[in-house]
């Protein structure tokens, strides 16, 4: 994987978008989707999809050219960019769904600590004050 971002960097890789060009760290900072028209992940990606399946690239008795090379490792690396931000908010939504769960679980334990302790007797609740 370094070896394609190294590459992009040694080449100069552009992205084209409906905003302009990015480079390769300026994907890191696109949404993944956008529906307000903004520069995405998903708007890149399909248009170097479309470059690779567009019927005039494509020969079955010549070699693939450089451009279809360069487009298909520019696609790899949107592919790769994607997968790994996809995989980060997963786990932030997990961890975010734990917090939640762990704070509701503090909030019933403290639940049942009051009630337990609504159940003591005065001078059990008197003796735990004066011990403090």
């Amino acid at each position: 994987m370094s070896d394609m971002f190294e590459q992009a960097a040694r080449e100069k890789f552009r992205f084209d978008t409906s905003k302009g060009q990015v480079t390769v760290e300026d994907l890191w900072d696109l949404p993944l989707s956008s529906s307000s028209g903004k520069a995405s992940l998903d708007e890149v990606a399909k248009g170097l999809h479309r470059q690779l399946k567009s019927d005039d690239s494509i020969s079955f008795v010549t070699p693939a050219t450089k451009t279809d090379e360069t487009v298909q490792k520019k696609f790899d690396i949107v592919k790769h960019v994607i997968a790994i931000r996809l995989a980060e908010n997963e786990a932030a939504a997990t961890l975010r769904a734990n917090r939640e769960k762990k704070q509701n679980l503090l909030a019933l334990i403290a639940q049942k600590e009051n009630e337990q302790l609504a159940g003591k007797s005065l001078e059990d609740l008197r003796a735990m004050v004066d011990a403090m």
